[in-house]
């Protein structure tokens, strides 16, 4: 019997077309493209996990997925630039909470097909 072992290995997200996607998700947020076996499919890494593109194949909404968070370093210098460079800006970095050891600060952008992303920031 398989486990789970606490880690996300791909997260497919859909979108109206990938080759647009692309250009946001690579030129943009800077992630490492793998590769692209079909026009309507596409991969990139975003850290250790593997971000799978894909036009709607039977299922799922274009723009109406779940929200992807990056954790950042400077939150609002990287929103900023992300925003500069084409994202659109849905909510600016504000302190969401204060840990006993570190604060937790989010912010959000959307890409070219409305997805919701989140930017998060840990300060210590």
């Amino acid at each position: 019997m398989s486990e789970l072992h606490g880690h996300i290995g791909q997260i497919a997200l859909t979108v109206s077309d990938v080759n647009n996607a692309l250009r946001f998700y690579r030129d943009i947020l800077g992630l490492p493209f793998l590769f692209q076996p079909s026009p309507d499919l596409a991969f990139l890494q975003a850290g250790t996990v593997r971000l799978m593109l894909s036009t709607p194949q039977g299922a799922g909404e274009v723009g109406e997925n779940s929200v992807l968070y990056f954790t950042v370093t400077d939150i609002s210098a990287t929103y900023a630039k992300l925003v500069a460079n084409g994202a659109t800006a849905e909510r600016p970095p504000v302190l969401a909470a204060k840990m006993p050891d570190h604060q937790l600060w989010l912010g959000f952008i959307r890409d070219f097909d409305g997805n919701l992303l989140g930017l998060m920031e840990e300060i210590r």
